[in-house]
């Protein structure tokens, strides 16, 4: 899939054409000639771009967003908006939400002394005649023991009234009388859970603030929660514009084939998000404006459009609604025409490039902090590895290139240009490259995909 309008490639570090100046085109077409030019030839690939500071800009077009900015001011931009109610939901539904409130015990924990063990349960000092029935989980209360008692008992069983200890069954023997016998020295509790221990009714045992996990589901049951109160899911509306994309079958007469309608979902979803809708409205601007004044979502991420060709609908649209513009073009590649817009206090827009690593690189730039902050999520701890390759520049351009991780080394993939998904298929994280380029062995920061898991096994170098 790629943007609408003119596209150009340079082997393998294709660029968005709507976001090249001519300098820029004229270094891209020229990198790697080896004849005599009255252009001066670019660093080899795989070597930074320039020796010093960034070049800047030489026209006033590029007044984008910073990176860094950007993805900071995403961030901040779901706080201005009204509070989300906290919901309720049952515990199979409430994993990696968060805590809208302080988990605290419903009782003690354990709620009655219990067995840590497969034994005896005992009174007293030895040996002991052992009683004929015995103690399970889940029944009730036994008798309690007298001293020079034992009674046979189960891991998690109720311990009966008066007993002193339990013996475990490998340090028990018992004679040709019957009576039961300690193998090694016995102390007052051993391996009986006592009431309380882990905690007492109305005790605080995770803050508001607490990411659901499994084990955080274990310890809510294990509590006496059947519901947990958590910051909802952010509803998240996605729109597909484009009249060239097909939904099936093999691009042919000038389509192509939809690659973010069958991404998105899923990527968002992964972010923590509620797609409540797919729409796709091909190149009209009167449906998107009705579908985005008609939009309950917390979130609408739309897809192409964003930059000023003839069927490029989403600024006229924004403006034509009243939308504030929080950030307009992104100094970034690929995804340099990404927007982030506020329709109302508590709705947003993200506008994605068309091309689909545009588009991704987007989606981590300005949909995910956002996203982040609507979850109450806590922001990521920033790590860095060094480049195992040296990877080319953009002027004055932060760039984010597909690696995939091998040991302590990030290694960059090849197929990174903005309509390509070869390399980012295989990625386990996006290094952050700053103006100029990085050279072999520079440590750069790595965006972690959210499902990758490093040494996948698929390397294209």
């Amino acid at each position: 899939m790629t943007a609408r309008g003119t596209h150009t490639h340079a082997g393998e570090h294709a660029q968005d054409a709507e976001d090249l100046d001519v300098d820029e085109v004229l270094a891209l077409v020229n990198e790697g000639s080896t004849g005599d030019s009255a252009v001066p030839s670019p660093p080899p690939r795989g070597t930074p771009q320039t020796s010093g500071a960034p070049r800047k800009p030489d026209t006033d077009q590029h007044r984008a967003t910073p990176w860094p900015e950007a993805r900071a001011i995403a961030g901040r931009a779901a706080r201005t908006g009204s509070r989300r109610a906290p919901v309720s939901v049952v515990l199979d539904s409430a994993l990696s939400l968060v805590l809208a409130a302080p988990l605290v015990a419903l009782s003690d924990l354990p709620s009655f002394d219990t067995s840590a063990m497969d034994g005896w349960a005992v009174a007293g000092p030895g040996p002991w005649a052992v009683r004929e029935d015995g103690v399970l989980a889940g029944h009730a209360r036994s008798e309690p023991l007298s001293d020079g008692e034992a009674v046979r008992i189960a891991t998690g069983a109720r311990v009966p009234a008066d007993a002193t200890a339990v013996i475990r069954s490998e340090h028990g023997r018992t004679d040709d009388k019957g009576r039961l016998h300690a193998a090694r020295d016995l102390g007052h509790g051993q391996d009986i859970r006592p009431r309380g221990q882990e905690c007492r009714s109305g005790d605080q045992l995770l803050p508001g603030g607490t990411l659901v996990t499994p084990p955080v589901l274990g310890l809510a049951a294990a509590a006496g929660y059947d519901t947990l109160t958590v910051v909802p899911r952010p509803r998240v509306e996605v729109l597909i514009l484009g009249d060239e994309l097909l939904t099936e079958g093999l691009p042919r007469e000038g389509l192509i084939r939809d690659a973010l309608g069958p991404m998105l979902p899923s990527w968002l979803r992964a972010l923590g998000a509620e797609v409540t809708a797919v729409r796709r409205l091909g190149d009209d601007e009167k449906v998107l404006h009705k579908a985005i004044t008609g939009s309950t979502a917390d979130l609408i991420v739309t897809t192409g459009g964003t930059a000023s060709g003839p069927v490029d609908h989403v600024h006229p649209t924004l403006r034509r609604i009243g939308a504030e513009l929080l950030v307009d073009g992104v100094k970034v590649r690929p995804g340099h025409p990404m927007l982030l817009a506020r329709i109302k206090d508590d709705q947003h827009l993200v506008g994605l490039p068309g091309n689909p690593l545009a588009a991704i690189s987007g989606l981590l730039t300005l949909a995910e902090p956002l996203l982040r902050t609507l979850s109450a999520h806590p922001a990521p701890e920033p790590y860095e590895l060094p480049l195992q390759d040296a990877v080319h520049g953009h002027p004055y351009d932060t760039r984010l290139i597909p690696v995939v991780l091998r040991g302590d080394c990030a290694v960059p993939l090849h197929y990174n240009g903005p309509a390509m998904l070869r390399g980012i298929a295989g990625a386990d994280a996006l290094a952050v490259v700053p103006p100029g380029g990085a050279r072999q062995g520079q440590q750069a920061e790595l965006i972690d995909l959210p499902w990758a898991a490093a040494g996948i096994g698929v390397c294209f170098t």
